[in-house]
Protein backbone atom coordinates (compact mmCIF):
# COMPACT_ATOMS: atom_id res chain seq x y z
CA UNK A 1 0.00 0.00 0.00
CA UNK A 2 2.90 2.07 0.90
CA UNK A 3 4.74 1.83 -2.39
CA UNK A 4 1.26 2.51 -4.69
CA UNK A 5 0.40 6.02 -2.14
CA UNK A 6 4.35 6.86 -3.08
CA UNK A 7 3.82 5.86 -6.74
CA UNK A 8 0.75 7.97 -6.90
CA UNK A 9 2.42 11.25 -5.02
CA UNK A 10 5.87 10.69 -7.59
CA UNK A 11 2.94 10.83 -10.31
CA UNK A 12 1.35 13.64 -8.76
CA UNK A 13 4.63 15.74 -8.20
CA UNK A 14 5.76 14.83 -11.89
CA UNK A 15 2.37 15.98 -13.48
CA UNK A 16 2.22 19.72 -11.07
CA UNK A 17 5.90 20.19 -12.25
CA UNK A 18 5.37 19.49 -16.16
CA UNK A 19 2.17 21.53 -16.19
CA UNK A 20 3.53 24.46 -14.88
CA UNK A 21 6.27 24.35 -17.04
CA UNK A 22 4.48 23.70 -19.61
CA UNK A 23 1.91 26.89 -18.73
CA UNK A 24 5.29 28.66 -18.09
CA UNK A 25 6.55 28.40 -21.62
CA UNK A 26 3.12 29.21 -23.85
CA UNK A 27 2.97 32.68 -21.62
CA UNK A 28 6.47 32.93 -22.38
CA UNK A 29 5.89 32.28 -26.20
CA UNK A 30 2.53 33.55 -26.71
CA UNK A 31 3.16 37.23 -28.10
CA UNK A 32 5.75 35.84 -30.36
CA UNK A 33 3.95 32.83 -32.02
CA UNK A 34 1.26 35.52 -32.42
CA UNK A 35 3.44 37.84 -34.37
CA UNK A 36 4.69 34.82 -36.45
CA UNK A 37 1.13 34.18 -37.17
CA UNK A 38 0.27 37.41 -38.20
CA UNK A 39 3.59 37.83 -40.28
CA UNK A 40 3.51 34.62 -42.33
CA UNK A 41 -0.45 33.85 -42.23
CA UNK A 42 -2.27 37.07 -42.27
CA UNK A 43 0.70 39.59 -43.32
CA UNK A 44 0.60 39.03 -46.56
CA UNK A 45 -2.84 39.43 -46.99
CA UNK A 46 -2.78 42.59 -45.10
CA UNK A 47 0.21 44.48 -46.86
CA UNK A 48 -1.22 43.14 -50.09
CA UNK A 49 -4.65 45.18 -49.24
CA UNK A 50 -2.70 47.84 -47.71
CA UNK A 51 -0.47 48.47 -49.76
CA UNK A 52 1.08 52.11 -50.21
CA UNK A 53 0.56 52.65 -46.79
CA UNK A 54 3.75 54.48 -45.10
CA UNK A 55 3.41 52.37 -41.59
CA UNK A 56 3.92 48.56 -40.72
CA UNK A 57 0.05 48.05 -39.94
CA UNK A 58 1.55 44.52 -38.03
CA UNK A 59 3.08 46.36 -35.88
CA UNK A 60 0.81 49.13 -35.72
CA UNK A 61 -2.23 47.38 -34.25
CA UNK A 62 -4.84 47.80 -31.72
CA UNK A 63 -7.83 45.52 -30.05
CA UNK A 64 -11.12 45.95 -29.00
CA UNK A 65 -13.47 43.57 -27.42
CA UNK A 66 -16.28 42.49 -29.21
CA UNK A 67 -18.30 40.54 -26.86
CA UNK A 68 -16.39 37.36 -26.47
CA UNK A 69 -13.90 38.03 -28.68
CA UNK A 70 -10.79 40.27 -28.73
CA UNK A 71 -10.24 41.66 -32.55
CA UNK A 72 -7.33 42.73 -34.31
CA UNK A 73 -7.26 45.81 -36.74
CA UNK A 74 -4.32 46.94 -38.23
CA UNK A 75 -4.05 50.73 -38.98
CA UNK A 76 -3.18 51.84 -42.21
CA UNK A 77 -1.55 55.24 -43.08
CA UNK A 78 -2.22 57.03 -46.68
CA UNK A 79 -0.84 60.31 -47.21
CA UNK A 80 -0.38 61.18 -43.50
CA UNK A 81 -4.09 60.07 -42.48
CA UNK A 82 -4.46 56.92 -40.45
CA UNK A 83 -8.12 56.14 -41.25
CA UNK A 84 -7.88 52.96 -42.67
CA UNK A 85 -8.22 49.95 -40.56
CA UNK A 86 -7.95 45.93 -41.76
CA UNK A 87 -9.64 43.21 -39.86
CA UNK A 88 -10.56 39.63 -39.62
CA UNK A 89 -13.22 37.85 -40.79
CA UNK A 90 -14.49 34.40 -41.30
CA UNK A 91 -17.48 32.82 -43.82
CA UNK A 92 -18.16 28.88 -44.48
CA UNK A 93 -17.05 27.93 -47.75
CA UNK A 94 -17.20 24.22 -49.64
CA UNK A 95 -14.58 22.76 -47.35
CA UNK A 96 -14.74 24.42 -44.07
CA UNK A 97 -14.18 27.92 -43.03
CA UNK A 98 -12.73 30.79 -45.58
CA UNK A 99 -10.25 33.66 -43.28
CA UNK A 100 -10.26 36.60 -44.57
CA UNK A 101 -8.71 40.17 -44.31
CA UNK A 102 -11.48 43.12 -45.09
CA UNK A 103 -9.59 46.92 -45.23
CA UNK A 104 -11.94 49.53 -44.58
CA UNK A 105 -11.29 53.66 -44.93
CA UNK A 106 -13.26 54.40 -41.85
CA UNK A 107 -13.87 58.46 -43.49
CA UNK A 108 -15.70 57.07 -46.37
CA UNK A 109 -16.68 53.46 -44.89
CA UNK A 110 -15.55 51.73 -48.17
CA UNK A 111 -13.64 48.51 -48.69
CA UNK A 112 -10.22 49.40 -49.59
CA UNK A 113 -9.51 45.82 -50.41
CA UNK A 114 -10.20 41.80 -49.27
CA UNK A 115 -8.17 39.33 -48.96
CA UNK A 116 -8.18 35.18 -48.23
CA UNK A 117 -5.79 34.08 -45.76
CA UNK A 118 -6.82 30.90 -44.22
CA UNK A 119 -9.12 28.45 -46.33
CA UNK A 120 -9.77 24.36 -46.82
CA UNK A 121 -11.23 24.63 -50.61
CA UNK A 122 -10.84 22.33 -53.30
CA UNK A 123 -7.14 23.18 -55.08
CA UNK A 124 -7.91 24.61 -58.51
CA UNK A 125 -11.15 25.50 -57.88
CA UNK A 126 -12.40 26.70 -54.88
CA UNK A 127 -8.40 27.72 -53.88
CA UNK A 128 -8.92 30.10 -57.08
CA UNK A 129 -10.66 32.54 -54.69
CA UNK A 130 -7.30 33.45 -52.85
CA UNK A 131 -5.03 32.80 -56.05
CA UNK A 132 -7.48 34.88 -58.68
CA UNK A 133 -7.12 38.87 -57.50
CA UNK A 134 -9.57 39.81 -59.55
CA UNK A 135 -12.03 38.29 -57.58
CA UNK A 136 -11.61 39.60 -53.78
CA UNK A 137 -11.11 42.91 -56.06
CA UNK A 138 -14.82 43.54 -57.20
CA UNK A 139 -15.29 44.53 -53.39
CA UNK A 140 -12.79 47.52 -53.63
CA UNK A 141 -14.72 50.60 -53.75
CA UNK A 142 -17.99 49.15 -52.27
CA UNK A 143 -19.82 50.36 -49.10
CA UNK A 144 -19.28 48.35 -46.08
CA UNK A 145 -22.66 48.27 -44.92
CA UNK A 146 -24.22 46.31 -47.20
CA UNK A 147 -25.29 42.21 -47.07
CA UNK A 148 -23.17 41.00 -50.38
CA UNK A 149 -24.21 37.98 -52.46
CA UNK A 150 -22.65 36.18 -55.73
CA UNK A 151 -24.92 37.63 -58.30
CA UNK A 152 -27.01 34.10 -58.65
CA UNK A 153 -28.30 35.09 -55.49
CA UNK A 154 -29.53 38.51 -56.66
CA UNK A 155 -26.15 40.21 -55.69
CA UNK A 156 -23.38 42.40 -56.89
CA UNK A 157 -20.39 40.11 -56.91
CA UNK A 158 -19.53 37.54 -59.93
CA UNK A 159 -18.81 34.03 -58.57
CA UNK A 160 -15.80 32.23 -60.19
CA UNK A 161 -17.03 29.30 -62.24
CA UNK A 162 -17.15 26.26 -60.14
CA UNK A 163 -16.56 27.69 -57.15
CA UNK A 164 -20.05 29.21 -56.19
CA UNK A 165 -19.98 28.10 -52.76
CA UNK A 166 -16.32 29.34 -52.16
CA UNK A 167 -17.42 32.73 -53.21
CA UNK A 168 -20.86 32.89 -51.13
CA UNK A 169 -18.46 32.07 -48.27
CA UNK A 170 -16.49 34.88 -48.98
CA UNK A 171 -19.56 36.76 -49.55
CA UNK A 172 -20.75 35.83 -45.92
CA UNK A 173 -17.25 36.89 -44.77
CA UNK A 174 -17.46 40.15 -45.93
CA UNK A 175 -21.04 40.71 -44.75
CA UNK A 176 -19.75 39.31 -41.52
CA UNK A 177 -17.20 42.28 -41.34
CA UNK A 178 -19.51 44.40 -42.66
CA UNK A 179 -21.64 43.51 -38.89
CA UNK A 180 -18.85 43.76 -36.67
CA UNK A 181 -17.69 47.12 -38.56
CA UNK A 182 -21.46 48.48 -37.60
CA UNK A 183 -21.31 47.67 -34.16
CA UNK A 184 -17.70 48.82 -33.53
CA UNK A 185 -16.67 51.57 -35.41
CA UNK A 186 -17.22 54.30 -32.44
CA UNK A 187 -14.38 52.35 -30.86
CA UNK A 188 -12.35 52.11 -34.13
CA UNK A 189 -12.58 55.92 -34.25
CA UNK A 190 -11.70 56.58 -30.63
CA UNK A 191 -8.47 54.43 -31.10
CA UNK A 192 -7.35 56.03 -34.30
CA UNK A 193 -7.60 59.38 -32.59
CA UNK A 194 -6.25 58.47 -29.94
CA UNK A 195 -2.52 57.11 -31.55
Amino acid sequence: MREMLRLFLAVLLFSGVSGGLLAFVKDATQARIEYQQLKFVKGPAIHQILKGCTNDPLVDRFKIEDGQVVRNFFVGEFGGRRSTVAFESVGKGFGGDIGIIVAVDVSTDRIVGVAVTTHSETPGVGSRTKDDPSFCAQFKGLPIREVFKVKADGGQIDALSGATVSSRGICGAVTAASGVYARLKGEIEKKLSAS
